[in-house]
C-alpha cells in the first residue's frame, strides 16, 4: 500500500484530483514480492584413515563445519560431512543448516584404517546428485580433505579415484582439495586429483577450524562474483 500511495502522488495535479483520497491507476499497483536467494552446499568428504594426523584433520573440519552453519542461515547455506576410511565411505552428515544437529552428529566419528577415496568421491557424487533434484537453484561445493593417497577400494585404487573425480568434474561441480600431506617425501597427488577435479588444491601445513572455513568463504565469493559477471 505505502509504494503504490508513492508511486501515484506525484501525479495528482496533472490527473485532475480535486477532492480527498488519491487518483490511482493501474501503473501505480504494488505489490510485495519475495526476492528468491540462491544457497550454497558446502560438501566435506574427509580422509579419515589412519595414514595421517587424522584425529588433527578431524578437529579441524568438525570446527569448519560447525563455523561456516554458525552463519549459514543468513545465505541459505547447508553443509555436509562425508568420512572414508577402511573400505567404504559414510554420509556422517547430511546437508543441513542446523548447527544442533550438526554438533550432535560430529561428536563422535571414527578414524583409522585405509583410504577408499574413490568411495568417497563417488559418495559425495550420489550425495550431490540427490540434492541437485531437491533444489536445482543450491550451488554445490565439493571440499575433499585428503593428502590424496588412495589405499583402498579396488585393485587399482589410484585410478579408480582418478575416475570418481572425473565425474565431478563433468557436471561442473565446483571443488577444492585441502592437501594434507606432511612429512620431507611429498608425492603432490593431492594437485594430481584437484586437477582430475577441474578444481584446485590448497595446501595447509597446520589444519585449523578457521583456514578451512575462511578458504570456503573465499571459494564461495568467486563463485557468486563469476556468476555476477
Amino acid at each position: 500500500l505505502a509504494a503504490t500511495v508513492q508511486a501515484a502522488a506525484p501525479h495528482q495535479r496533472a490527473r485532475g484530483r480535486t477532492g480527498p483520497g488519491l487518483v490511482v491507476r493501474r501503473d501505480d499497483l504494488r505489490q510485495a514480492t519475495r526476492e528468491g536467494r540462491e544457497g550454497n552446499l558446502v560438501l566435506f568428504a574427509v580422509d579419515a584413515s589412519g595414514s595421517m594426523a587424522a584425529r588433527q584433520r578431524m578437529s579441524a573440519v568438525k570446527g569448519a563445519v560447525l563455523s561456516l552453519l554458525l552463519d549459514a542461515y543468513q545465505r541459505r547455506d547447508k553443509v555436509g560431512l562425508i568420512t572414508f576410511r577402511g573400505r567404504t565411505a559414510e554420509l556422517a552428515l547430511p546437508p543441513t543448516s542446523s548447527v544442533d544437529a550438526a554438533a550432535a552428529r560430529l561428536e563422535q566419528l571414527p578414524t583409522g584404517g585405509r583410504t577408499p577415496l574413490s568411495a568417497g568421491l563417488l559418495k559425495a557424487h550420489d550425495v550431490l546428485r540427490i540434492e541437485r533434484l531437491r533444489d536445482p537453484s543450491r550451488r554445490p561445493l565439493l571440499v575433499v580433505v585428503t593428502d590424496g593417497r588412495a589405499t583402498g577400494g579396488g585393485a587399482d585404487p589410484v585410478a579408480l579415484a582418478a575416475r570418481a573425480a572425473r565425474l565431478h568434474a563433468a557436471e561442473g561441480t565446483a571443488s577444492v582439495v585441502v592437501d594434507c600431506e606432511t612429512g620431507p617425501v611429498r608425492l603432490g597427488l593431492a594437485g594430481s586429483l584437484a586437477r582430475e577435479l577441474g578444481g584446485t588444491a590448497v595446501t595447509l601445513d597446520e589444519l585449523r577450524a578457521d583456514s578451512i572455513a575462511g578458504l570456503v568463504r573465499d571459494v564461495q565469493a568467486e563463485q557468486t562474483t563469476r556468476r555476477a559477471a
